[in-house]
Protein backbone atom coordinates (compact mmCIF):
# COMPACT_ATOMS: atom_id res chain seq x y z
CA UNK A 1 0.00 0.00 0.00
CA UNK A 2 1.48 3.44 -0.85
CA UNK A 3 0.40 6.70 1.14
CA UNK A 4 0.23 9.83 0.10
CA UNK A 5 -0.90 13.09 2.39
CA UNK A 6 -0.60 16.14 3.45
CA UNK A 7 1.17 18.62 6.38
CA UNK A 8 0.03 21.74 7.09
CA UNK A 9 -1.63 23.27 10.48
CA UNK A 10 -4.21 23.60 11.65
CA UNK A 11 -5.74 21.16 8.42
CA UNK A 12 -9.18 21.55 9.26
CA UNK A 13 -10.65 21.48 5.69
CA UNK A 14 -8.73 19.71 2.48
CA UNK A 15 -9.01 19.68 -1.32
CA UNK A 16 -6.11 17.45 -1.58
CA UNK A 17 -8.08 14.69 0.68
CA UNK A 18 -11.24 15.16 -1.31
CA UNK A 19 -9.63 14.84 -4.35
CA UNK A 20 -7.31 11.99 -4.06
CA UNK A 21 -9.85 10.02 -2.21
CA UNK A 22 -12.03 10.62 -4.94
CA UNK A 23 -9.36 10.30 -7.97
CA UNK A 24 -8.77 6.94 -6.54
CA UNK A 25 -12.76 5.55 -6.15
CA UNK A 26 -12.64 6.89 -9.77
CA UNK A 27 -9.60 5.43 -11.49
CA UNK A 28 -10.05 2.36 -9.13
CA UNK A 29 -6.14 2.61 -7.51
CA UNK A 30 -6.68 0.20 -5.19
CA UNK A 31 -3.55 0.46 -3.63
CA UNK A 32 -3.46 3.98 -2.32
CA UNK A 33 -4.62 6.14 0.56
CA UNK A 34 -4.38 9.88 1.04
CA UNK A 35 -4.05 11.22 4.45
CA UNK A 36 -3.92 14.26 6.79
CA UNK A 37 -0.99 15.33 9.01
CA UNK A 38 -1.20 18.33 11.13
CA UNK A 39 2.55 19.38 12.12
CA UNK A 40 2.53 22.36 13.55
CA UNK A 41 6.24 21.97 13.51
CA UNK A 42 8.57 21.57 10.31
CA UNK A 43 11.06 20.30 12.78
CA UNK A 44 8.89 17.38 13.12
CA UNK A 45 8.64 16.00 9.62
CA UNK A 46 11.86 13.48 9.79
CA UNK A 47 10.07 12.05 12.77
CA UNK A 48 6.41 11.76 10.65
CA UNK A 49 8.49 10.13 7.92
CA UNK A 50 9.71 7.43 10.52
CA UNK A 51 6.53 6.74 11.85
CA UNK A 52 5.09 6.28 8.46
CA UNK A 53 7.72 4.58 5.96
CA UNK A 54 5.09 3.70 3.36
CA UNK A 55 4.66 7.50 2.31
CA UNK A 56 5.64 8.28 -0.98
CA UNK A 57 4.48 11.69 -1.60
CA UNK A 58 3.12 14.58 0.35
CA UNK A 59 1.52 17.83 -0.26
CA UNK A 60 2.63 20.88 1.21
CA UNK A 61 0.41 23.88 3.04
CA UNK A 62 0.07 26.91 5.36
CA UNK A 63 2.77 27.05 7.43
CA UNK A 64 5.22 25.27 6.20
CA UNK A 65 6.16 26.03 2.50
CA UNK A 66 8.92 27.85 3.08
CA UNK A 67 10.75 26.22 6.05
CA UNK A 68 10.50 23.23 4.54
CA UNK A 69 13.16 23.71 2.29
CA UNK A 70 15.95 23.13 4.75
CA UNK A 71 14.40 19.84 4.96
CA UNK A 72 14.88 18.67 1.39
CA UNK A 73 17.67 16.86 -0.41
CA UNK A 74 16.88 18.58 -3.64
CA UNK A 75 14.53 21.35 -4.93
CA UNK A 76 13.75 21.72 -8.55
CA UNK A 77 14.52 25.13 -10.21
CA UNK A 78 11.40 26.87 -10.21
CA UNK A 79 10.61 25.71 -6.80
CA UNK A 80 13.94 26.79 -5.81
CA UNK A 81 13.53 30.27 -7.66
CA UNK A 82 9.66 30.69 -6.04
CA UNK A 83 11.23 29.86 -2.22
CA UNK A 84 8.34 27.62 -2.02
CA UNK A 85 7.44 23.65 -1.86
CA UNK A 86 4.00 22.59 -1.97
CA UNK A 87 4.87 19.27 -2.97
CA UNK A 88 7.62 16.35 -2.07
CA UNK A 89 8.28 13.21 -3.49
CA UNK A 90 9.52 10.66 -1.07
CA UNK A 91 12.52 7.80 -2.44
CA UNK A 92 14.34 5.75 -0.03
CA UNK A 93 17.73 5.33 -0.73
CA UNK A 94 20.29 2.91 1.10
CA UNK A 95 22.83 4.58 3.50
CA UNK A 96 25.60 3.30 1.30
CA UNK A 97 24.13 5.43 -1.53
CA UNK A 98 23.12 8.67 0.42
CA UNK A 99 27.05 8.73 1.79
CA UNK A 100 28.13 8.51 -1.68
CA UNK A 101 25.99 10.94 -2.62
CA UNK A 102 26.70 13.16 0.74
CA UNK A 103 23.48 13.46 1.90
CA UNK A 104 23.39 11.03 4.63
CA UNK A 105 26.42 13.47 6.38
CA UNK A 106 24.16 16.71 5.32
CA UNK A 107 20.49 15.56 6.48
CA UNK A 108 21.24 11.72 8.53
CA UNK A 109 18.02 10.15 7.08
CA UNK A 110 17.76 6.99 5.01
CA UNK A 111 15.15 8.30 2.36
CA UNK A 112 15.39 10.63 -0.38
CA UNK A 113 13.20 14.14 -0.37
CA UNK A 114 12.66 16.03 -3.45
CA UNK A 115 10.81 19.48 -3.74
CA UNK A 116 8.36 21.03 -6.27
CA UNK A 117 5.66 23.19 -6.26
CA UNK A 118 3.54 22.24 -8.30
CA UNK A 119 1.16 25.90 -8.05
CA UNK A 120 3.66 27.01 -10.47
CA UNK A 121 2.26 24.81 -12.86
CA UNK A 122 -1.47 25.02 -12.23
CA UNK A 123 -1.19 28.38 -11.90
CA UNK A 124 0.42 28.97 -15.51
CA UNK A 125 -1.45 26.73 -17.11
CA UNK A 126 -4.67 28.25 -15.75
CA UNK A 127 -4.04 31.67 -16.42
CA UNK A 128 -2.10 31.58 -19.84
CA UNK A 129 -5.29 30.86 -21.95
CA UNK A 130 -6.56 33.79 -20.65
CA UNK A 131 -3.90 36.17 -20.94
CA UNK A 132 -3.81 38.89 -23.89
CA UNK A 133 -1.05 41.61 -25.09
CA UNK A 134 -2.28 44.21 -22.62
CA UNK A 135 -1.56 42.04 -19.81
CA UNK A 136 1.79 43.10 -19.42
CA UNK A 137 1.34 44.42 -16.21
CA UNK A 138 -0.16 43.19 -12.77
CA UNK A 139 -1.10 44.08 -9.07
CA UNK A 140 -0.48 41.10 -6.71
CA UNK A 141 -2.45 41.65 -4.05
CA UNK A 142 -1.21 39.59 -0.86
CA UNK A 143 2.65 39.00 -0.95
CA UNK A 144 3.05 36.12 1.26
CA UNK A 145 3.18 32.25 -0.15
CA UNK A 146 0.56 32.17 -2.29
CA UNK A 147 2.29 34.87 -4.19
CA UNK A 148 5.31 33.28 -4.83
CA UNK A 149 4.30 30.51 -7.20
CA UNK A 150 2.45 33.60 -9.16
CA UNK A 151 5.37 35.50 -9.34
CA UNK A 152 7.58 33.22 -10.89
CA UNK A 153 4.80 32.39 -13.22
CA UNK A 154 5.19 36.40 -14.09
CA UNK A 155 8.53 36.70 -14.27
CA UNK A 156 8.86 33.73 -16.25
CA UNK A 157 6.13 35.10 -18.62
CA UNK A 158 8.10 38.74 -18.59
CA UNK A 159 4.75 40.02 -16.91
CA UNK A 160 6.44 42.98 -14.59
CA UNK A 161 4.42 43.48 -11.14
CA UNK A 162 3.62 44.99 -8.14
CA UNK A 163 2.62 43.73 -4.68
CA UNK A 164 -0.04 45.26 -2.31
CA UNK A 165 -0.32 44.91 1.15
CA UNK A 166 -1.99 45.89 4.38
CA UNK A 167 1.68 46.38 5.90
CA UNK A 168 4.72 48.15 4.70
CA UNK A 169 7.55 46.30 2.45
CA UNK A 170 10.08 47.32 0.22
CA UNK A 171 8.33 47.77 -3.43
CA UNK A 172 5.54 47.14 -1.91
CA UNK A 173 2.22 49.46 -2.61
CA UNK A 174 0.10 49.73 0.31
CA UNK A 175 -3.49 49.34 -0.19
CA UNK A 176 -4.47 52.65 1.61
CA UNK A 177 -2.35 53.91 -0.91
CA UNK A 178 -3.60 52.38 -3.69
CA UNK A 179 -5.34 54.68 -6.08
CA UNK A 180 -8.02 54.16 -9.81
CA UNK A 181 -4.71 54.98 -11.72
CA UNK A 182 -2.96 51.82 -10.40
CA UNK A 183 -5.64 49.74 -11.25
CA UNK A 184 -6.46 51.12 -14.50
CA UNK A 185 -3.27 51.22 -15.34
CA UNK A 186 -2.70 47.11 -14.24
CA UNK A 187 -5.18 45.38 -16.59
CA UNK A 188 -4.21 41.66 -14.65
CA UNK A 189 -5.06 41.96 -11.15
CA UNK A 190 -4.73 38.68 -8.68
CA UNK A 191 -6.28 38.38 -5.55
CA UNK A 192 -3.46 35.65 -3.43
CA UNK A 193 -5.08 36.77 0.06
CA UNK A 194 -7.71 34.45 1.79
CA UNK A 195 -10.07 38.02 2.02
CA UNK A 196 -13.49 36.58 0.71
CA UNK A 197 -12.91 32.87 1.61
CA UNK A 198 -15.96 30.99 3.02
CA UNK A 199 -17.42 31.33 5.38
CA UNK A 200 -16.61 35.61 4.66
CA UNK A 201 -18.23 36.10 1.47
CA UNK A 202 -18.74 39.49 1.75
CA UNK A 203 -15.37 40.52 2.45
CA UNK A 204 -13.13 41.53 -0.35
CA UNK A 205 -9.52 43.34 -0.85
CA UNK A 206 -9.79 46.76 -1.07
CA UNK A 207 -8.92 48.24 -3.91
CA UNK A 208 -10.64 51.04 -6.46
CA UNK A 209 -13.12 48.32 -8.03
CA UNK A 210 -14.49 51.91 -10.07
CA UNK A 211 -11.22 51.70 -12.29
CA UNK A 212 -12.06 48.00 -13.58
CA UNK A 213 -12.99 48.07 -17.27
CA UNK A 214 -13.62 45.41 -19.68
CA UNK A 215 -9.88 45.09 -20.49
CA UNK A 216 -8.96 43.50 -17.59
CA UNK A 217 -8.81 40.18 -15.99
CA UNK A 218 -8.93 39.29 -12.56
CA UNK A 219 -7.62 36.20 -11.39
CA UNK A 220 -8.29 34.85 -7.46
CA UNK A 221 -6.66 31.82 -5.91
CA UNK A 222 -9.76 31.08 -3.85
CA UNK A 223 -11.98 28.37 -4.90
CA UNK A 224 -14.94 28.51 -2.21
CA UNK A 225 -17.19 30.20 -2.67
CA UNK A 226 -17.04 29.78 -6.57
CA UNK A 227 -17.16 33.59 -7.09
CA UNK A 228 -15.93 35.86 -4.68
CA UNK A 229 -17.28 39.40 -4.26
CA UNK A 230 -13.30 40.28 -5.83
CA UNK A 231 -14.66 38.50 -9.00
CA UNK A 232 -18.08 39.53 -8.81
CA UNK A 233 -17.18 42.86 -8.32
CA UNK A 234 -14.53 42.84 -11.35
CA UNK A 235 -17.49 40.86 -13.92
CA UNK A 236 -19.69 43.84 -13.25
CA UNK A 237 -17.47 46.57 -14.59
CA UNK A 238 -17.13 43.40 -17.92
CA UNK A 239 -13.74 42.10 -16.43
CA UNK A 240 -12.92 38.74 -17.34
CA UNK A 241 -12.61 36.82 -13.96
CA UNK A 242 -11.31 33.25 -12.81
CA UNK A 243 -11.33 31.58 -9.38
CA UNK A 244 -8.51 29.34 -8.55
CA UNK A 245 -10.12 25.59 -8.37
CA UNK A 246 -8.46 24.31 -11.93
CA UNK A 247 -5.30 25.53 -10.76
CA UNK A 248 -5.99 23.54 -7.91
CA UNK A 249 -6.87 20.43 -10.16
CA UNK A 250 -3.76 21.15 -12.07
CA UNK A 251 -1.45 21.03 -9.48
CA UNK A 252 -2.81 17.96 -7.39
CA UNK A 253 -2.59 16.56 -11.09
CA UNK A 254 1.28 17.59 -11.30
CA UNK A 255 1.48 16.00 -7.99
CA UNK A 256 0.79 12.72 -8.53
CA UNK A 257 2.73 12.54 -12.15
CA UNK A 258 5.60 13.42 -9.97
CA UNK A 259 5.25 11.01 -7.51
CA UNK A 260 4.70 8.11 -9.99
CA UNK A 261 7.70 9.74 -12.07
CA UNK A 262 10.70 7.29 -12.41
CA UNK A 263 12.96 10.20 -13.28
CA UNK A 264 16.29 10.67 -11.18
CA UNK A 265 17.91 13.67 -10.00
CA UNK A 266 21.20 14.56 -9.24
Amino acid sequence: MKHYGLIGFPLSHSFSKRYFTEKFEKENITDCTYELYPLENIADLSKLLHENPDLCGLNVTIPHKVKVLKQLDWIEHDAKGAGAVNCIRITSESPVQAAFSGELGIKGHDFRLEGYNTDIYGFDMSLSPLLKTHHDTALILGDGGAARAVKCVLDNKGITYKCVTRKPAEGNILFSDLRPKDVRNNKLIINTTPVGTYPNVDECPPIPYEAITDDHLLFDLIYNPEETLFLKKGAEKGAATKNGYEMLVLQAEKAWEIWNSKEKHP
